[in-house]
């Protein structure tokens, strides 16, 4: 006899179907795979999707894929896996003040970047300068080819046959790649825009983080954003007589809060002015915080992604990638015999493209050094 709180699927969609917003995706109106399989029992469909994403093996070679410092630069350097973690938990957060479905937010978001390649936007600059007359590298795009096709963990399917709402969540507006958008819903999903906002505000703030503790970034020239000279004002005041790591982890916490707190409450505005049922980008800042997070990038943009230590690396990196490239494009025998299968199909150069984009920075790296000797 199972207990009286043994918690099934179909208990959880009857609980969606009371309990989340309007304009929330219910998993039990899911417009499904494009594999057709058998529900669980006890997972939803989306709930299954995030264990999917989780256990594949492009989440767990994110570990070792540069956010903005590269991998062996510190240990306390945000990677692009934790970076992943940060958004997912901003989602979902975000997702249950909204009424949504949290299942859904955290799928996006622990996928929303397993399509980046080594090396950061550096590595994803070279690959779509190599695709360019054949569409491009897109890494959102990138994301769906690999769930889509590239990962191989089931007998009957190729990818990991996700729900389709999870698929669109993953490109957000991007085109796909060909035969990599069937099947997808027309709309963004309000949880899809919550998952985009939350990237957007966890690198603002870790980035000026990293930045700061890599002194890259003047903690003077910081002081001058208004975000960060707020918070710091809120935090001086709440403790007056706290040191100056916590000041800054501290700082951190605020910078979060508020951005969630006004995302949260900008978000309700435009739905009373939208109505419940409108699905059309509804989830953004108050126009106050809209331009002070837009401060904020520029900021990022001119003082630590172009600053000219980083721009030394992302040089080095952009060797790396052309003569990997290069090298596998004259020798494609020396590819894994699995891109090798997929050259007629999917094109020599592209399928060139799908091995280095899978590659995490050290193997990159390793792989270049193996071949060539030196870097």
């Amino acid at each position: 006899m199972k207990p009286p709180h043994f918690i099934t699927r179909a208990h959880h969609e009857k609980r969606e179907a009371k309990s989340l917003a309007p304009y929330a995706a219910l998993s039990g109106q899911s417009k499904g795979r494009a594999h057709p399989e058998p529900e669980h029992e006890l997972r939803t469909c989306y709930q299954r999707d995030r264990d999917r994403i989780i256990h594949s093996v492009a989440f767990r070679r994110l570990e070792y894929k540069t956010q903005v410092f590269i991998n062996w630069a510190g240990d306390h350097y945000r990677t692009r896996l934790t970076h992943t973690l940060e958004v997912a938990q901003i989602a979902r957060t975000l997702g249950r003040i909204l009424g949504l479905n949290e299942d859904l937010c955290e799928a996006n978001a622990l996928a929303h970047d397993l399509g980046h390649p080594p090396f950061g936007h550096a590595g994803e600059r070279i690959l779509d300068a190599a695709l360019s007359d054949q569409g491009g590298f897109e890494h959102n795009a990138q994301a769906l080819r690999i769930v889509d096709w590239l990962e191989r963990r089931y007998p009957n399917f190729p990818g990991l046959n996700l729900t389709a709402e999870t698929r669109r969540g993953i490109l957000k507006n991007k085109p796909p790649y060909a035969g990599m958008g069937e099947n997808l819903p027309d709309a963004l999903s309000m949880e899809a825009q919550v998952v985009d906002i939350a990237d957007e505000i966890s690198y603002n703030t870790h980035d000026l983080d990293d930045g700061i503790v890599s002194r890259l970034v003047e903690l003077d020239d910081v002081m001058r954003l208004p975000l960060w000279s707020e918070a710091c004002e809120t935090v001086k005041a709440r403790y007056p007589a706290i040191d100056v790591k916590r000041e800054r982890d501290q700082i951190i916490v605020q910078l979060i809060n508020r951005l969630v707190t006004d995302v949260a409450n900008q978000t309700i505005k435009n739905l009373e002015r939208a109505g419940d049922s409108s699905l059309d980008p509804v989830v953004n800042y108050s126009e106050e915080i809209q331009k002070k997070t837009l401060e904020t990038k520029a900021f990022l943009t001119e003082r630590l992604y172009q600053h000219p230590k980083v721009m030394r690396t992302t040089s080095r990196c952009n060797r790396i990638i052309e003569r990997l490239f290069k090298h596998y494009c004259d020798n494609p025998k020396q590819l894994p015999h699995s891109f090798q299968d997929r050259i007629e199909s999917g094109g020599l150069e592209r399928s060139v493209v799908d091995y280095i984009a899978g590659m995490t920075d050290r193997y990159a790296e390793e792989d270049c050094r193996q071949l060539f000797g030196f870097l």
